[in-house]
């Protein structure tokens, strides 16, 4: 097959650009021709993207691009006429590309990958202002829960328009858990869940716990990634277990804060930010911990770190409403919190840090290998692949959104 895939691709190696790139590996591997379009405004996939079309991150030029950005949408149509794709494959694409190139591919098959919410929210997060998860419909009510101003609201009325006729074009849309799935068909978006894969542990990994607790946190430094509520329990686990530490890596708009919080706390010598880290030393990291915490006020809807730290053998502490139900198995592989709830979140850390769960540090092999196999990157791709196939063949009905 010949497959074209679209996607923003921000700058830094978040969770959709690893993706992106696992995909577009693993699809070359089996032997399909792979061709990549993305936009100016990041890294242009690390400078590997056949097809580039500008995008810009200044918030004036967003509020038009992120409508229709004519010169992806040009970008798009000599790509097609280029490569001749048998099916196209669209992921992140509201940011920079705009939801305009759904329209602009026309008749040629389109699987769409979904990995968040912002086809059901303008914000992306379904996250209230007062950090409880939005269960509303999108609509006058993003405006006047205060998600997003007037303006905002305005502007984003022929975006969402757009946004909902490209989706009915799709052969196959594709969710990456059974949570967001549910979520889009409750708009009236129907959906095929495929788990999204992660890398097996490197060949040198070894599970080598620190003598004392070590807790990690791994990822972006955003208001819903609730690391200020981790911070706050690691605070009161600290009163009974002093030697306990928490390291912090990732990077974001919320860095400075959490920063001083550790210090308002008295934290400042047990608190560390090592920064966003590279795959080989995250790894380094995840070897030390005693668990991983995934604090997120959100609902995650996969929760990649949980998984890639499960695969390596290490408890995992998350949130409940979201992906990471579908992967931290209660008790056995991590504990689950509510969502905000730092206290629960303490005690959860607590039991782990006084050996009264998981004495030894690691999760059982049963289910390590267990989610190895849920998870596996080629097994992933053959997944893919049947769809592709399915969707170039006509024999799946195009998905239909319902406004």
């Amino acid at each position: 097959m010949r497959v074209l895939m679209v996607t923003d691709w921000n700058r830094g190696q978040g969770g959709a650009e690893a993706y992106a790139g696992w995909l577009r590996k693993g699809l070359s591997e089996a032997g399909d021709q792979v061709r990549l379009l993305t936009s100016s405004a990041g890294t242009m996939g690390e400078g590997t993207a056949e097809y580039v079309a500008y995008g810009s991150e200044r918030i004036v030029a967003q509020t038009f691009l992120q409508i229709a950005n004519p010169f992806a949408i040009h970008r798009v149509r000599g790509a097609l006429a280029e490569f001749r794709p048998t099916v196209v494959v669209v992921n992140m694409f509201a940011h920079h590309l705009s939801p305009a190139i759904l329209h602009a591919i026309g008749s040629v098959p389109l699987v769409l990958l979904v990995s968040d919410y912002k086809c059901i929210c303008p914000i992306g997060s379904k996250l209230l202002p007062d950090n409880r998860i939005c269960n509303v419909r999108p609509g006058w009510g993003c405006h006047t829960s205060g998600c997003v101003s007037l303006p905002h609201w305005v502007r984003d009325q022929p975006r969402y328009a757009l946004l909902r006729s490209g989706i009915s074009k799709a052969r196959v849309v594709v969710s990456c858990s059974e949570w967001v799935r549910s979520a889009l068909l409750s708009e009236g978006i129907e959906s095929e869940c495929v788990y999204l894969p992660v890398p097996a542990a490197g060949a040198d990994y070894r599970r080598q716990p620190s003598e004392h607790p070590v807790f990690l946190y791994c990822g972006r430094l955003d208001r819903e990634k609730g690391v200020d509520d981790l911070i706050r329990a690691f605070a009161e686990l600290s009163r009974e277990c002093p030697e306990a530490r928490l390291r912090i890596a990732g990077r974001g708009p919320e860095h400075s804060s959490l920063v001083s919080l550790a210090s308002e706390l008295g934290m400042s010598d047990a608190v560390s930010f090592p920064g966003w880290l590279e795959p080989r030393d995250v790894e380094k990291e995840l070897s030390r911990a005693w668990a991983l915490v995934a604090p997120s006020l959100w609902a995650e809807p996969l929760g990649l770190v949980a998984l890639e730290a499960i695969i390596r053998g290490v408890p995992v502490i998350a949130t409940s409403s979201g992906g990471f139900s579908e992967t931290v198995r209660e008790g056995v592989s991590g504990f689950l919190v509510p969502n905000g709830d730092f206290r629960m979140l303490a005690d959860r850390m607590k039991v782990v840090a006084s050996r009264r769960a998981f004495p030894d540090q690691r999760v059982p092999k049963t289910e390590v290998d267990q989610m190895r196999q849920r998870h596996d990157i080629h097994r992933h791709i053959v997944r893919m692949r049947e769809i592709f196939a399915r969707a170039a063949s006509g024999s799946e009905r195009a998905t239909q959104a319902v406004g």
